[in-house]
């Protein structure tokens, strides 16, 4: 795929979704700028560039002389490393050029959104009962304790400079980049043209990497094997930042993850065990100097164009864990690494290749939590089911996506053309398509367990697994038609709540959304007929007179027990649910259940 048809590509992706979440009354209605925003995030997410927590929060305002912009954000759980982003969308159709000067003005406008908030200048402008203000407390409350911060612009257009000169503000640094649509086309594809960096170890630390050089074995490459000081790799991050990872499809993003902490655990409590417990690192490069020392043994004096395919969440650990903990003894640590020189040959062949050791480097951290759990009984029931189960109308039915795309792919190949692509989504409509991590959040909230439906993402789909399949060894569900049915009534009700409450409040709506459900199952999961629920393909008019009543509660109910703190994250606390459930009006109802 070349970039014109992953920029058309995305254009159309972005298209489609404004068209199912139009044709799907219990969806937001976003500006295409909007979706813009989520799409290239969601990309990021996907390929690790960012955190699986990502919010959109569009906020422009003129404060003074200043104009703010942000578009969304994302935060670590550990409130450590705060992601900014702002969104410079212009709906192209073909490969479009953006000045410098668009970007740097984008930047400015998000940089004053963070230094602004972070001085405490902005929350007395903005209305306390937005989702924005909660953010910007945040924001004040944890400046001090960031170890990362970055500003992404994004665009559907091509610029010339993607990153930029990092800032300083209060002690912390700030990084600027640009994600333009070629840039998340290469991530996308696993490869980057690389800088020509110089990495001079002999002058850095003295000597050069003693190594097992082996020439002219190969056409396109001649390659060597190292051993690299700890010291010199968090140098190298400290120095060259991001520029040293392009290549890398992931950024360093917590050492919260069960990798990352490993790695930080192991450089505080065994250094001197690094090399034996880390599979090391893949480097390529452009040019190498080799010397011998006294004795004759080859070593790596500097390289030219060199760039970390793989091992970038080791590389920057050594910066993170000495950072955060300044004893961390990098002086015994040691990281086996591949070097990879390339020959000079065609830039489109040295680029693919470049983009296959990417790929295939990286290949065994690719697949997400819920990728893994793709192919566990319980969700190949669920599908089976979802292909077999007609509504009661006969001819249309639900969708489950169990692997990720397959919607899209069902319809390319079922429907052929576009008469039966149309058909098929009449049959099938966007709006009757569940993800994985969609099921999750429908179930976990009428199992009465708001607070892991509102983890988000993998987290929430981690803790969803270990119920309907138990890591204990006890029987996991096994589904059958009338449990799919149910589940389906289930997903009725949530989608139907996401629609009563869209107009009803500023902010927050997904977990007042969550906790609404749970209150609902908590107080009459036994009474209501989910069966009828199914049957009908819609809720009656007593539910949805009862499901904004709950919603009307349960926001005031979060916002009070929040105690300043970001509600979307207080959500996640089995305390809230738990003051929830004790201080939630139990809502009447109606005499006639079988309204349900």
């Amino acid at each position: 795929m070349e970039l014109i048809d992953f920029l058309k590509q995305t254009q159309t992706e972005i298209k489609e979704e404004l068209i199912g979440r139009q044709a799907d009354s219990s969806q937001a209605l976003p500006f295409e700028d909007e979706l813009f925003t989520e799409v290239v995030t969601s990309h990021m997410v996907e390929i690790g560039m960012t955190f699986d927590s990502t919010v959109m929060c569009h906020y422009q305002a003129k404060v003074g002389n200043a104009n703010v912009k942000i578009s969304g954000y994302a935060i670590s759980e550990e409130l450590d490393q705060l992601d900014l982003y702002i969104s410079l969308y212009n709906d192209v159709d073909d490969i479009t050029h953006l000045p410098d000067s668009e970007t740097k003005k984008a930047v400015e406008h998000c940089y004053r959104f963070l230094t602004m908030t972070a001085d405490g200048k902005l929350a007395g402008k903005v209305a306390e009962n937005t989702e924005i203000y909660t953010f910007v407390k945040t924001i004040e409350a944890v400046f001090s304790d960031l170890d990362q911060i970055r500003i992404y612009v994004l665009t559907d257009c091509k610029v010339k400079s993607k990153q930029f000169q990092s800032r300083e503000h209060a002690g912390k640094t700030i990084k600027l980049e640009v994600i333009d649509i070629e840039r998340l086309y290469n991530h996308i594809q696993s490869g980057k043209p690389r800088d020509e960096l110089v990495v001079n170890f002999t002058q850095a630390w003295g000597e050069s990497l003693p190594c097992v050089w082996v020439p002219g074995q190969f056409e396109e490459y001649d390659y060597a094997m190292t051993v690299i000081p700890g010291e010199a790799l968090r140098y190298l991050y400290d120095k060259y930042g991001q520029r040293i990872l392009e290549a890398n499809v992931r950024s360093f993003l917590s050492q919260t993850g069960k990798v990352n902490k490993g790695i930080r655990d192991t450089l505080r409590n065994e250094p001197d065990k690094f090399m034996a417990f880390n599979n090391g690192i893949v480097i390529v490069a452009d040019e190498v100097s080799l010397e011998r020392d006294s004795e004759g043994t080859p070593g790596i004096s500097w390289l030219k164009g060199m760039q970390i395919v793989n091992g970038g969440q080791t590389t920057a650990s050594m910066f993170f864990t000495k950072k955060k903990y300044p004893d961390t003894n990098l002086s015994m640590v040691r990281v086996p690494a591949k070097i990879i020189v390339l020959k000079k040959s065609n830039p489109v062949q040295e680029e693919n290749l470049i983009s296959d050791i990417a790929r295939y480097a990286n290949s065994q951290n690719a697949i997400r939590q819920s990728d893994l759990a793709a192919n566990t009984p319980f969700h190949i029931s669920i599908e089976k089911l979802a292909l077999s189960t007609f509504c009661p109308d006969g001819t249309s039915r639900w969708f489950y996506e169990r692997a990720a795309g397959s919607y899209r792919v069902m319809l390319e190949r079922e429907g052929k053309t576009k008469a039966g692509i149309d058909a098929l989504k009449k049959a099938i409509p966007t709006k009757r398509k569940i993800t994985k991590t969609d099921l999750a959040k429908f179930m976990c909230s009428w199992l009465k367990k708001p607070d892991v439906a509102s983890l988000g993402g993998q987290k929430s789909f981690a803790a969803f697994m270990d119920i309907v399949a138990p890591s204990d060894g006890t029987n996991p569900f096994d589904p059958q038609p009338s449990d799919y049915k149910a589940i389906i009534a289930q997903a009725i009700i949530f989608k139907e709540t996401v629609r009563l409450t869209r107009p009803m409040f500023e902010a927050f709506k997904a977990n007042v959304n969550t906790y609404t459900v749970a209150c609902l199952a908590y107080h009459y999961a036994d009474e209501i007929n989910l069966n009828e629920i199914w049957n009908n393909q819609s809720i009656s008019s007593g539910l949805e007179k009862m499901l904004k009543e709950y919603a009307i509660n349960i926001d005031v109910l979060l916002k009070a027990s929040a105690g300043g703190k970001m509600i979307s994250e207080w959500a996640k606390k089995p305390a809230c649910w738990e003051y929830i459930k004790k201080h939630a009006s139990k809502v009447e109802l109606p005499p006639n259940t079988r309204e349900f």
